[in-house]
């Protein structure tokens, strides 16, 4: 009370409101609060959504991450970090928990964790054969910046010098020996589930691993100047150019042929991506999709509806947008979360949405959480809703 702190009248008051964030891995969902001691998870239990046995240990949490396949990993006020989930996808770090101290920030494979640490090294485990065993970089992971994964399992980490180190999984983005070297001054790395895109300093973009999944760019190299961000299906990649155009190349059946849309995509602001398929908000709100139709390329049917769009969120392959007005529209397969009709009503003020591969989680002004979708997939958080 106030009485009990010693609050006399008169007195400035300081509030601090936290604002609830999500996390998922592809079938549980973790909601927490910067700093705070609760964490909330609902979903498939093995896959994290039952963390009742590191709920002691999690005080004062200041980010969570999480494995594709299974296992969050939450980083605490002093540093260190809690796992919990699937063994088998990076829930027992065990093997590296003293050396887990002042982690500064951690990302994730399908199956393994990296993070870095206030000395710009980097800590790894989870599977060994999909970036959780960076033994033989080891050497070169000193001041590094960021990471990126793909979910396939392989990192890349941007160093100090704005160079990149790889390591992982065969075939899934490791080998970046090919473009070594021009991976100077690189930026910003995006991710396919198989190959990366480095956006150096000057906005040209360098691409590595799977060649039929986005680590071939060759065919449009010409193009892609100026780029600002990218984002990227299962197999495929879209880059924003600083005029607002969207470039696109990688797995054809998977969005790199934008060529039906691409009148459309003029003035894109952001872009996000299913599986299959990406959609891309245009600079007066409306909303751009391609890729395939079964996997939300195809937003016809609530094209109307898609006006003054915020942001957009995705499962597998549906998509969710958050209009000016704090509502949601949803396109893309029923099964994977584009029916929303349940909740529809509750569906106000939402300020944010999560998505496993089959569900979606949203945040409402007042800090409650509406889901739908899937209910093993996390679609059903009715166990946890007075939490």
């Amino acid at each position: 009370t106030l009485e009990e702190a010693e609050i006399e009248d008169g007195e400035c008051l300081t509030a601090l409101v936290l604002q609830p964030q999500l996390a998922a891995t592809a079938s549980a969902f973790a909601l927490w609060c910067h700093g705070d001691g609760v964490v909330v998870t609902w979903g498939a239990a093995k896959s994290g959504g039952d963390s009742s046995a590191a709920q002691d240990q999690l005080r004062g949490v200041q980010q969570i991450q999480a494995t594709r396949f299974g296992a969050f990993a939450a980083i605490l006020e002093d540093g260190s970090v809690v796992t919990w989930g699937d063994a088998n996808y990076g829930d027992d770090s065990s093997a590296v928990q003293d050396q887990l101290r002042g982690v500064q920030q951690i990302q994730a494979t399908g199956s393994a964790f990296a993070a870095i640490l206030e000395d710009g090294s980097v800590v790894t485990w989870g599977h060994s054969n999909y970036g959780g065993d960076s033994s033989e970089v080891r050497d070169q992971l000193r001041g590094v910046q960021q990471i990126q994964a793909t979910v396939a399992g392989a990192f890349a980490a941007i160093l100090a010098d704005g160079s990149v180190v790889t390591w992982g999984h065969a075939g899934c983005g490791d080998d970046s020996s090919a473009v070594q070297d021009q991976l100077r001054g690189v930026r910003q790395i995006q991710a396919t589930n198989v190959a990366f895109a480095a956006i150096l300093e000057d906005g040209c973009v360098v691409t590595w691993g799977h060649e039929n999944r986005g680590g071939d760019s060759s065919a449009v190299q010409d193009q892609i100047k100026g780029v600002q961000q990218i984002q990227a299906t299962d197999s495929a990649f879209a880059a924003i150019l600083e005029d607002g155009s969207v470039v696109t190349w990688g797995n054809a059946a998977a969005g790199s042929d934008s060529s039906a849309v691409r009148d459309q995509l003029k003035g894109v602001q952001q872009i996000q991506a299913a599986c299959r398929a990406f959609a891309a908000i245009v600079k007066d709100g409306s909303v751009v999709t391609w890729g395939d139709r079964d996997y939300g390329g195809d937003s016809s049917a609530v094209r109307d509806q898609l006006k003054g769009v915020q942001q957009i969120q995705a499962t597998l392959t549906a998509f969710a947008a958050i209009l000016e007005d704090g509502s949601v529209a949803t396109w893309g397969e029923p099964h994977y979360g584009s029916d929303s009709s349940a909740v529809r009503d509750q569906l106000k003020g939402v300020q944010q949405i999560q998505a496993t591969y089959r569900a979606l989680a949203a945040i409402l002004e007042d800090g409650s959480v509406v889901t739908w979708g899937h209910r093993d997939y996390g679609g059903d958080s009715s166990a946890v809703r007075d939490q």
